[in-house]
Order: C-alpha cells, then sequence, then structure tokens
C-alpha cells in the first residue's frame, strides 16, 4: 500500500509537470482499438453493445492485472502505478485548454476561442458568445475534474493500476458512444449507465472536496444539495452545481449540439452569469480539487494497511 500511495502521489506530480504524454498516448491507443472493435461489433442494439463494454473493459483490466503481477517489489510497483497514474489523468491537459479558450477570449479573438472551445465540449459552439463559451469552459472543468482526476483517484486508491485502468476505460468508452443520438442510443446504453456507476463516488468526492477547499463553503453545500438533481447526469450535476456555488455563480440554461439537438438544463447555484474572468478561478479550484484527490487516494490507500 506504501508502493501505491507513492505511485498515485507521483503519478499527479507527472501530470502537473508534464500534462499528457504528446505522441503514443495510451489512451489514444485504447480509443483506436476501441473503435475497430465497435466497427465489426456495432447493431443497433442494447445486448450486442453490453457484449462490446465488456469485452474491452475486460482485456483492459486483465492487462493492468498482469501488469501489476508482473511488478513484484515495491520499487517496480511504486513505477507502475506512477506510470499508470500519469496516463490516466487529464488535470494538466484541461487547465491548458481552458486556459487557451480564456486568452483567446481576452484577446478578443472570439472565433478562435469558439474553435477551440470543440476541445472541451460537445455542444455547437459556432453562435457562442463571451460568455456563453465562459459559462462551457467552467462546466467542463467542473465535470472533467470529476471525470479526469478524481474518480481514477477514487478507483486506484480501492484496486490500484486495475481500478485506474478500469476507470479510464470505461469513461473513455462513454465520451466514444454513450450519446443520446440515432447511432448510439441503444449501443452506447451500456457504457453511458456503467460510466455513471463507476463515477458515483469520484462525483461525491470532487463535491466534498470543492466544498471543503472552495472560496465559498456554504454556497457550495447549498448548491450541491439543492440543486444538483436538476442536473441530467448523477455525477456531473454534483460538481456542476457544487462548483457554481464555490465559485458565486450561476451555471446550467439552453445548450445547442449539434443535430439541431437542443437541452434545457436547470439552473444550479444563485449567483450572476459566468464571464471570462471567472475562468481562472475555476481552473484554480479545479487544481486544488485534484490535490486534495490524489493527497486522500494516498492517505486512503495507507489506512488501508498490507491486506
Amino acid at each position: 500500500m506504501l508502493s501505491r500511495a507513492a505511485g498515485l502521489l507521483l503519478g499527479h506530480a507527472a501530470d502537473r509537470l508534464l500534462g499528457d504524454p504528446r505522441r503514443y498516448h495510451p489512451v489514444a491507443g485504447f480509443g483506436a482499438t476501441a473503435a475497430a472493435l465497435e466497427r465489426r461489433m456495432y447493431a443497433d442494439d442494447r445486448r450486442r453493445g453490453v457484449v462490446y463494454v465488456a469485452i474491452i473493459l475486460a482485456g483492459t483490466t486483465g492487462a493492468a492485472v498482469l501488469a501489476e503481477r508482473v511488478a513484484r517489489n515495491p520499487m517496480a510497483r511504486t513505477l507502475v502505478t506512477a506510470l499508470a497514474t500519469w496516463a490516466v489523468l487529464g488535470g494538466r491537459s484541461l487547465e491548458r485548454e481552458a486556459r487557451a479558450v480564456h486568452d483567446l477570449l481576452a484577446a478578443e479573438e472570439l472565433d478562435g476561442a469558439r474553435r477551440r472551445l470543440r476541445n472541451l465540449v460537445g455542444r455547437d459552439t459556432a453562435a457562442l458568445t463571451p460568455d456563453e463559451i465562459a459559462r462551457a469552459v467552467i462546466e467542463s472543468v467542473a465535470e472533467n475534474t470529476s471525470d479526469a482526476v478524481v474518480t481514477s483517484y477514487v478507483w486506484g486508491a480501492a484496486l490500484g493500476v486495475p481500478g485506474l485502468v478500469l476507470h479510464r476505460a470505461a469513461n473513455t468508452l462513454d465520451a466514444m458512444v454513450g450519446h443520446h443520438n440515432a447511432r448510439y442510443e441503444s449501443f452506447g446504453w451500456a457504457a453511458a449507465r456503467f460510466d455513471d456507476l463507476i463515477g458515483l463516488p469520484g462525483a461525491r468526492l470532487a463535491g466534498g472536496l470543492t466544498v471543503a477547499l472552495g472560496p465559498d463553503p456554504r454556497g457550495a453545500w447549498t448548491a450541491w444539495r439543492r440543486d444538483a438533481g436538476g442536473h441530467p447526469s448523477p455525477n456531473a450535476g454534483v460538481v456542476e452545481a457544487s462548483f457554481a456555488g464555490a465559485l458565486g455563480i450561476r451555471l446550467g440554461g439552453t445548450n445547442t449540439y449539434y443535430g439541431n439537438r437542443t437541452e434545457h438544463r436547470a439552473l444550479m447555484g444563485d449567483g450572476r452569469t459566468p464571464v471570462p474572468s471567472d475562468i481562472p478561478p475555476t481552473v484554480e479550484l479545479a487544481r486544488r480539487v485534484g490535490w486534495g484527490a490524489a493527497l486522500t487516494a494516498a492517505a486512503a490507500s495507507l489506512l488501508r494497511g498490507p491486506h
């Protein structure tokens, strides 16, 4: 467990210093493999989607179990855990994209900001105003801090390298096929539901850390308890509401997606409409939550002991 705790912290430090690997990213390789299998297995059928998810998750998690068992001595296990943690985290890259959009808005390059925002959200960005872009960035940073950082630590602390890999694989599959559209409504159902399930504890930890580490604990707690249930996601609602309350802003509203699909999201928080200057405080809060999750996961690993 000492090796696990040390590996989680080293992996977090590597993500903060280096960000995602620029070339040969293992998550990109996983995505290519999953896409190839989808082309062979796809059918507009839930059961086919369940089998698809089971094959992918069993294969990747099995490989992670083998990697951890091969690393027999503490130093090797620490290194394997650190490498896996670095590979699955997305905190530094998320921060980089959010700051890039903010810088474009500050330079009044609205079209560039709209294009760069596509790296963070799936909604149609073509007609968004600067304030709407700011809201989209803040919502994405909040949700992905839970998905791409905190939840990885929850499963890393619980199951080690297999837990890290299982969560990242499930979250990536959801991003690939877990969509409400004609192609994936049935086939992607299993990926979306499993990602919701595996994300439940991480979202609650992310919300708790936001309350504890944010600038307005009372506001974060109030917004979480009152507003999170109005979000269509059982996990994103928790962290978006708590971020809104902590930052004194209001999130939610109407989102338009490609294909002319429109969603009217419940409002979260009591504050004003977000503006571009709210992006840097959001990034800072996400960084604090990430460090809090890393330290919590390391402490939990140590408290569990050798068994």
